[in-house]
């Protein structure tokens, strides 16, 4: 009998930014049956793999390694064998330090095919992140990496070659760091050269201390910099005082929590990520579609002059409900679509049909006011459970006969304690929505929100609702967008 023999990706995740990892990794997660993982990688790398897909950590942290080396490249092997696509997603790069190589030598021979997706190493992208270039004309042709982490073996380190390079970084040594500037400073190199210690690099936690080689010891020691901690030593270091770019942007550092579903809160999360903001997801809310009372027959093409759509999730839940009954954006027939906003028209985009109408400003009473040829049409509104007759009452004003369906239900969504706990020690909360306010006090209960904490609100809406729960709101949107929310945030941080 033939044995179906899978196949292994050796992937390098990059050093900590999930932003940092390759195409090519991303591709081989989105393919994979099994996906063996190291301890440090961002949870969120995993959510590009298909449904099913089986996670085993297999990481090693400081003090405790879960299983050995020689345990994993078994089970490398084992998985393959079983005819899976197995991806081991290792930090950095899978040969800087990853031990890659060893696996790599263990699947040859045990005849498994395997190939080998490089990462971005924490050796140049974290001291980039800090604003310190390894290499600089005039200042720096040469750089060594080492790691920390076996610096006692002195018969294969040869410290006076070391010494003579221009840049060195030490991975993984913050046990060892005072041996290494010891036995750096005797091989002959100045005990006065710059020299800076990096933890959570790329990250946005990341801390950086700067001293000189002599000194950068005890400076670790007394800002209590936790691990992984990597340290640059060279000329290069004192370039970080202009280099330095995460300092400039404007929420570097902190902590800002996303109160949308999980399925909605990408484009937001994405705008925070580009600001270095540490994003909290926190859905306080989840939609179910409940298109039942929907008219989905041969009527659809001719029942309605206009369908009016008010929100995505009414965009989501509608098409949702006629692919169900077996139909597709021909049942429409001459039906014309209006949205509430440009968002609201991509994600209508995303069907296959274009609007015929977008209202100057993404608002339900410039929808109402500004939506042409009213009078007498018969206008659709997919709406959800907590939708208000604002917009259906004001086309009702003009002459237009409304039908109104609920077609989407908004319901709370537990969180979790731990959640809450980073929640309350969050610099901002956003509110995309109305609902999201009310649903987030009903979470928190009688835990009240501290006021170093800023609440923004993406519209007038969403204000009123975040100042009924809460009693304040410390920032609006001057555009009921995304962008324009995020901006709120910035000003409410400055």
């Amino acid at each position: 009998m033939k044995v179906t023999t899978g196949s292994v990706c050796l992937a390098g995740a990059g050093p900590g930014d999930p932003g940092l990892i390759t195409v090519a990794a991303l591709r081989a997660l989105q393919a994979a049956n099994v996906v063996l993982h190291d301890a440090l990688l961002s949870p969120s790398l995993l959510d590009a793999c298909p449904p099913g897909t089986e996670f085993i950590d297999v990481g090693k942290r400081a003090g405790a390694h879960g299983m050995t080396q020689d345990e994993i490249n078994v089970l490398l092997v084992t998985k393959a064998r079983a005819g899976l696509r197995v991806v081991r997603l290792k930090g950095g790069d899978p040969f800087v330090f990853g031990r890659g190589g060893e696996e790599a030598l263990a699947l040859k021979a045990a005849g498994v095919p395997f190939a080998v997706i490089p990462g971005v190493t924490s050796a140049v992208a974290v001291p980039a992140y800090a604003g310190i270039p390894v290499t600089h004309r005039g200042t720096a042709r040469s750089f060594a990496v080492i790691t920390g982490t076996e610096t006692s073996d002195s018969a294969s380190t040869d410290w006076a070659a070391l010494a003579a390079v221009d840049t060195l970084v030490v991975l993984m040594g913050a046990a060892t760091l005072p041996e290494v500037t010891r036995k750096l400073v005797a091989a002959g190199r100045s005990a006065e050269t710059p020299a800076a210690s990096i933890a959570n690099g790329t990250l946005a936690s990341q801390r950086t201390v700067m001293a000189t080689l002599g000194t950068i010891a005890q400076a670790v020691a007394a800002a209590g910099l936790p691990t992984p901690l990597l340290t640059v030593v060279g000329d290069v270091v004192a370039l970080s005082d202009r280099l330095a770019w995460r300092e400039s942007l404007p929420l570097t550092g902190r902590s800002v929590v996303v109160t949308r579903t999980r399925a909605q809160a990408s484009r937001l999360k994405v705008l925070l990520d580009s600001l270095y903001a540490t994003v909290i997801e926190a859905p306080v809310l989840q939609i179910r579609h409940t298109g039942e009372d929907l008219v989905t027959d041969e009527r659809m093409s001719s029942r309605w002059d206009w369908i009016v759509f008010s929100s995505q999730n009414g965009v989501e839940a509608f098409f949702e409900a006629i692919r169900h009954a077996g139909r597709d954006t021909r049942a429409l027939g001459t039906t014309r679509v209006a949205t509430i906003g440009l968002a609201t028209a991509t994600m209508l985009g995303r069907h296959g049909v274009l609007p015929d109408f977008v209202p100057s400003t993404a608002t339900s009473e410039c929808l109402s006011a500004e939506l042409p040829r009213v009078s007498g049409a018969r206008i659709l509104i997919p709406a959800g459970s907590l939708s208000d007759l604002r917009l259906a009452d004001a086309l009702r004003a003009r002459g237009a006969h409304i039908e109104q369906v609920r077609v989407y239900e908004t319901v709370a969504a537990a969180l979790d304690d731990s959640l809450v706990s980073g929640l309350l020690r969050a610099d901002a909360i956003t509110f995309a929505s109305a609902s999201a306010a009310s649903f987030l006090a009903a979470a928190l209960g009688e835990r009240a929100l501290p006021g170093s904490v800023s609440l923004c609100a993406i519209g007038p809406q969403a204000a009123a609702a975040t100042r009924a729960a809460f009693g304040r709101v410390d920032a609006i949107a001057e555009e009921p967008s995304l962008e324009s929310l995020v901006q709120s945030v910035v000003g409410a941080l400055s």
